[in-house]
């Protein structure tokens, strides 16, 4: 049975998903000069050898956009969705020291999802846990914000955060919430084994029997000037340090 297919846009997406093997790509629409972009840049791959390619204009490009008004770079392909493994199989397989998944709970816009993909993947993060129903794994904001980070990344879905949490607690992972209310800095903390960083929505943050599930709750500490950071420079700042942390701690 043929997969349901959807469209991504830019230049890192399209390019990482044309060298993923692992990714369908069943069209690719470019305009003369990215083709020759793409060629230029990727000699050796011929990244175009088994894919249909199809010329357009840049305005035939911003129409296959559709109303989303996004910065296409002349860079447009049709995908299939990525085979998924499962949160348990990857858990059960894998024998790292330390481990480190981002948890979203409610974090809705794909922007700042896709700029969390991104960060996850620069800074080593092991996967990211979201909510299937409200994950919009088709939208092309998520893909060009990502920056090809998609291709790269672990991305679980599953049904509830918080019995994902308990399942996970079972397998001696810690989580630690973040929340600008707590009274720890996050940078306090040390940072090795099994670890579940956990971020609420955009708006109201963490539920509060998330919260209560936690077996920590940090904030960042930010200029008293500031209320609070975006979540995607949150989750970018919080990220950031670990790697750093594991990298001089091991």
């Amino acid at each position: 049975m043929k997969k349901t297919t959807f469209l991504i846009v830019g230049r890192h997406a399209v390019t990482e998903a044309l060298k993923n093997p692992l990714r369908k790509v069943e069209r690719v629409f470019l305009t003369e000069d990215s083709q020759k972009k793409l060629n230029k840049e990727n000699q050796s791959l011929n990244l175009l050898k088994d894919v249909h390619v199809f010329y357009k204009s840049r305005k035939e490009l911003d129409n296959l956009c559709g109303k989303d008004e996004i910065a296409h770079q002349g860079f447009i392909a049709e995908v299939e969705q990525l085979e998924e493994l499962t949160l348990k199989d990857f858990v059960k397989n894998n024998n790292k020291k330390n481990i480190n998944f981002l948890a979203l709970e409610d974090v809705t816009d794909p922007r700042n999802i896709g700029s969390i993909i991104r960060s996850a993947t620069s800074f080593n993060i092991d996967g990211i846990i979201v909510k299937e129903r409200s994950f919009p794994f088709k939208s092309k904001l998520l893909y060009r914000s990502a920056s090809g980070s998609t291709e790269h990344m672990n991305i679980f879905k599953v049904s509830n955060i918080k019995t994902t949490l308990k399942f996970l607690k079972s397998c001696d992972f810690w989580v630690s919430a973040f929340d600008a209310s707590a009274e720890k800095n996050f940078t306090s903390h040390k940072w090795t084994g099994k670890n579940i960083l956990l971020f609420g929505s955009e708006g109201s943050g963490l539920k509060h029997k998330t919260l209560e599930s936690s077996d920590f709750v940090f904030k960042i500490n930010i200029n008293k000037k500031v209320e609070s950071l975006n979540i995607a420079n949150s989750v970018s700042v919080v990220c950031h340090y670990i790697d750093y942390y594991l990298k001089n701690n091991e």
